[in-house]
């Protein structure tokens, strides 16, 4: 079976990917000042990432999420999030609006969602959390566009090198 060759964005088009990165270390600050501390940030990146099905982004997000002490029994508790009691009311806050997020093509972040959320985090926290799923969603459509690849943990090579260092962007 031949490979499937695409276009590799990030490369074909450095100056529109580095404004995307510039754009993520913006967004980056704009967490640090609001309070989003990262295990929160990496919380919604994962599970966002596992939402819109983009593998390479799992893969960069898990890895940052190791290095913050975010445990693997944590992790792997992200898809069954509601029923597991291992998360904070403010992480289940982040989840949640992480999923509409995900899927604001349906009906934008729905009130009732809008309402719980802001109950739990602040004003500030909720924009910096927005600002974060909207730069993660925009990097995961990069990826899976792309189809970036993700070679098994022992065959990390090239751009999951970065992935693993936390390089990627």
């Amino acid at each position: 079976m031949s490979e499937e060759r695409r276009v590799h964005l990030s490369r074909s088009a450095p100056p529109a990917y580095q404004a995307l990165a510039a754009f993520s270390k913006a967004v980056g600050g704009i967490a640090a000042d609001g309070g989003i501390d990262d295990r929160l940030k990496e919380l919604v990146q994962i599970h966002t990432s596992q939402l819109n099905g983009c593998a390479y982004c799992v893969r960069v997000h898990v890895e940052r999420a190791l290095k913050a002490g975010i445990t693997a029994d944590v992790l792997s508790q992200l898809p069954v999030w509601r029923e597991s009691g291992v998360f904070s009311d403010r992480e289940r806050a982040g989840l949640e609006l992480a999923e509409s997020f995900v899927y604001i093509h349906e009906e934008g972040v729905a009130t009732d969602v809008y309402d719980r959320v802001g109950a739990i985090l602040s004003e500030e926290e909720y924009v910096a959390l927005s600002w974060i799923l909207v730069s993660i969603n925009a990097f995961n459509r990069v990826a899976i566009a792309g189809r970036y690849s993700v070679p098994p943990r022992d065959d990390l090579v090239g751009e999951d090198n970065d992935a693993a260092t936390g390089a990627a962007w």
